[in-house]
């Protein structure tokens, strides 16, 4: 049987929605201080944070963006109010967001923090239309929050839903029926696509390609031959043809890492060794709570002319915090002169699972396993690093930061929340 799919009233044979939570950090603050609504304001990592995370929509109105100085949007947005970071809480938010949108329907792929892929194909005769589930998934994310608003994009791809999503913001719903995503796409810039990045975006321009529309003159076969798969998926996504489905599953880890901006041009040593040490034992925590170890570590610090980092090996491959800190150490005496440092970043580029169970470790690695065994324990019960190095125990100065591919489960599950905080909020 033949269905009009741009017709509203119509079922759809594939039915995608990107659902995108506007402003979430500053909603989450204006919903725990009433005071702040309505109010510009911009979030930033502690309260000594000199960058805005993320800001109000009544800040951006004056031209306050993701990345500006704090000093800068005080300059342009008359009352600007710098709220710092509680990622905790964030993460408490989110997590009862995505538990909510799952019993609209169980194929939801948990995004980002603030973003989620339901695939509605099959609750279409359930629920209705395309248009009243997302209706129903606004109201869903509005009463599992306490507040925050969405903005949903529809289409019939995930590529489509997430490009619509954008285009009505905030707490917009936009729909693209399939049978007009290629049209609605065909003027939009190649690079203005999910996934599709600047090198992939030098690439298609080398070739004429800068629209959507751009692409249908590029055979399938030339880009796919040069990317593979993922390049034949990118042709596909400009045709509003993504052939991606949602992935409820977070796949196996390609790295673990932890990176940390530092007040502009550090150069005392101390304080990029603690900044390094900081990292170092996130890193190892995480890769002891998902039972990994790794063997390859890659160390850096962000300076003026970009990344200076080194990769080092691990033979056995570790978990430790220690053995971590101690490549860190060997970096900043042989590699870094002294340079004016604003970033660090500590990634395992190779976890592997150990099974702690089995693993016929020397005398002394088992004493080492029990005591990060117990130190973790701890940790968990009453709070991250309540044990730590000694040049931790100040930490307040460098408080936690949620990624944007954080996951309410799983090895992307970044920010863990300290059991004395998880009751403490109540809608």
């Amino acid at each position: 049987m033949f269905y009009d799919d741009t017709h509203p009233a119509t079922h759809w044979s594939r039915a995608m929605i990107l659902v995108d939570m506007n402003a979430f950090f500053c909603s989450v603050e204006q919903i725990d201080h009433p005071e702040l609504q309505g109010r510009p304001i911009g979030i930033t990592n502690g309260a000594q944070g000199t960058c805005i995370i993320t800001c109000s929509y009544e800040a951006r109105a004056y031209g306050v963006h993701t990345g500006m100085r704090l000093k800068e949007a005080q300059r342009i947005c008359p009352g600007f109010i710098q709220v710092p970071a509680n990622p905790e809480r964030y993460a408490q938010v989110s997590t009862r967001i995505m538990e909510a949108l799952s019993t609209i329907t169980p194929d939801r792929e948990v995004f980002s923090v603030d973003e989620a892929f339901l695939d509605i194909t099959h609750c279409q005769r359930l629920l209705g239309t395309p248009q009243r589930i997302a209706r129903q998934v606004k109201q869903t994310v509005l009463e599992a929050s306490g507040g925050v608003l969405c903005s949903v994009g529809i289409s019939g791809d995930k590529t489509t839903a997430k490009y619509a999503a954008k285009l009505n913001k905030p707490n917009g719903l936009t729909i693209i029926p399939p049978g007009l995503a290629r049209q609605t796409l065909a003027r939009v810039p190649v690079t203005e696509l999910c996934g599709i990045a600047k090198g992939i975006g030098r690439y298609l321009a080398e070739r004429g390609v800068y629209t959507c529309a751009d692409m249908r003159r590029l055979p399938i076969g030339e880009i796919g031959r040069r990317f593979g798969n993922p390049g034949r998926r990118i042709w596909l996504m400009t045709q509003g043809l993504d052939p991606e489905p949602v992935h409820t599953d977070v796949e196996a880890p390609k790295s673990i890492g932890h990176g940390k901006v530092m007040p502009p041009d550090t150069r005392r040593r101390e304080v990029v060794e603690t900044f390094l040490l900081h990292m170092a034992e996130k890193v190892a925590t995480r890769l002891r709570l998902h039972h990994f170890r790794a063997s390859h570590f890659y160390i850096g610090v962000r300076i003026d002319e970009g990344y200076l980092a080194r990769k080092y090996r691990c033979d056995p491959p570790t978990d430790h915090g220690p053995t971590i800190v101690a490549m860190c150490q060997d970096f900043l005496h042989n590699h870094w002169a002294g340079q004016g440092c604003h970033q660090v970043q500590i990634t395992a580029l190779d976890p592997r699972y150990a099974d702690y169970q089995f693993d016929f470790l020397e005398p002394e690695h088992q004493r080492q396993d029990r005591l990060n065994q117990a130190m973790d324990h701890i940790n968990q019960r009453y709070g991250e690093f309540t044990l730590a190095p000694v040049r931790l125990l100040s930490r307040s100065k460098m408080p936690n930061v949620i990624a944007p591919a954080w996951k309410p489960f799983g090895h992307r599950e970044t920010i863990l929340q300290h059991p004395a905080k998880v009751n403490s909020y109540e809608f």
